[in-house]
């Protein structure tokens, strides 16, 4: 953000482009909670929740996650159902939950009374009521992040007491206990039909494994999600492909996705651009991308992080469902609108909601190419430009056409 442009337009002329102020929403925000979260003691219902940093690994910060409020705050701290919220729903959820975080080792055989309580906290799957108490009033600021939703006001902690009774179900208790390998465990439990971050919260608190480590909050979600993803992806390729080009389309949070399968077997592809005036965007956009072939990919995505793991995995269920397979193009436009970071999370929401609209459908790429083009800002040929499944596409069909084998 320019410092200079924000010092003309104080809030008011939104010379930054987006729809609101960041820096007045913030404010306000910060306005509305102080009251509640200014003081050195909580009790309440966490709904539940942790969080694990990652700098200084091995030695990280933890801490649980609890409002200043009793009930039912599951809504807190449930990404997958933020369907229908607006950005400042997600940062007003988040600027209730207070952490109170601690340095610890990530070895679990190092284990606390702290750890033991977390992750006592982090197999429930409803509301738990906890007390924490802190060694001073939290900074009452909100960090909205890339990866996580928005983290809140926080403060060393100095005392965690988990009230309530977790409420545990017998299949979680017993992965832990037989102490499976962590892949096998994400697996069981998501095709149990627990929730995608419930899992994440159980491996973040270094419940999942053999060698069972406290693992960061932001690698657990891409672990998760890259676990689950190449487990479908090896479960699709068995299927036939799709007739025809389809084409899908959402836009959720200032986010704009568009899918294109392709008749061809199984690739998948993110072509990202942040367009003039977003967050992260320059006065001239570029695209980045990641992708992969039917063996996965190799590494790490290093040019769309975890936005490829999230988007991947939404088009993968879809598919699986379909029992299809298909060539994957995600399209994804980051416009003003997307004022602050709010996770990962939405990628997978955008995606599986433009997915869930159903396709348009053509007989042929020019077609489909056609309609793409005027769902988007940013030129197409820039995004043909990089796109490395439409070259292999191309140069497959001219195989084809050649007769060559």
């Amino acid at each position: 953000m320019n410092s200079q442009l924000c010092a003309l337009c104080k809030g008011r002329k939104l010379l930054c482009g987006r729809p609101v102020c960041p820096i007045l929403q913030k404010v306000r925000i910060i306005k509305e909670v102080s009251p509640l979260v200014n003081r050195e003691d909580f009790f309440g219902s966490s709904p539940p929740s942790i969080f694990v940093g990652e700098h200084g690994y091995p030695y990280v910060r933890v801490g649980p996650l609890v409002p200043p409020i009793q009930g039912d705050t599951q809504y807190m701290d449930s990404p997958l159902s933020w369907e229908n919220v607006r950005i400042e729903d997600v940062i007003r959820f988040r600027s209730l939950l207070v952490l109170g975080e601690a340095k610890v080792n990530v070895d679990v055989r190092k284990s606390s009374k702290l750890i033991d309580s977390l992750q006592e906290l982090a197999m429930s799957i409803k509301p738990v009521d906890s007390e924490v108490i802190l060694k001073e009033k939290p900074a009452i600021n909100i960090l909205p992040e890339e990866f996580a939703p928005p983290l809140g006001p926080r403060g060393k902690l100095k005392v965690f007491k988990v009230v309530d009774n977790p409420k545990v179900p017998r299949k979680v208790d017993k992965t832990i206990s037989d102490e499976l390998k962590a892949r096998e465990a994400i697996i069981g439990l998501y095709e149990s039909g627990f929730d995608e971050y419930y899992i994440i919260r159980l491996l973040s608190a270094g419940l999942l494994g053999v060698k069972k480590r406290i693992v960061p909050t932001r690698w657990s979600i891409t672990a998760v999600q890259d676990t689950i993803g190449n487990y479908l992806r090896k479960n699709i390729l068995k299927n036939p492909i799709i007739d025809n080009f389809e084409v899908y389309h959402h836009e959720f949070l200032g986010n704009r996705y568009v899918v294109l399968l392709l008749p061809m077997t199984y690739s998948f592809e993110l072509l990202e651009v942040w367009l003039k005036g977003s967050l992260f965007g320059t006065s001239k956009p570029s695209v980045i991308h990641d992708y992969e072939d039917f063996r996965g990919l190799k590494g790490y995505a290093e040019q769309t992080t975890g936005a490829y793991y999230a988007a991947r995995l939404s088009v993968l269920e879809y598919l699986r469902k379909r029992k299809r397979q298909a060539g994957i193009i995600v399209f994804r436009e980051v416009t003003p609108a997307y004022y602050a970071p709010v996770g990962v999370w939405q990628i997978r929401v955008g995606v599986k909601k433009a997915l869930e609209k159903g396709p348009i459908k053509f007989e042929n790429l020019a077609e489909a190419l056609n309609q793409i083009g005027n769902i988007l800002e940013h030129p197409l040929e820039e995004y043909l430009k990089k796109s490395w499944t439409l070259t292999r596409f191309k140069q497959r069909s001219l195989t084809s056409f050649l007769g060559v084998v």
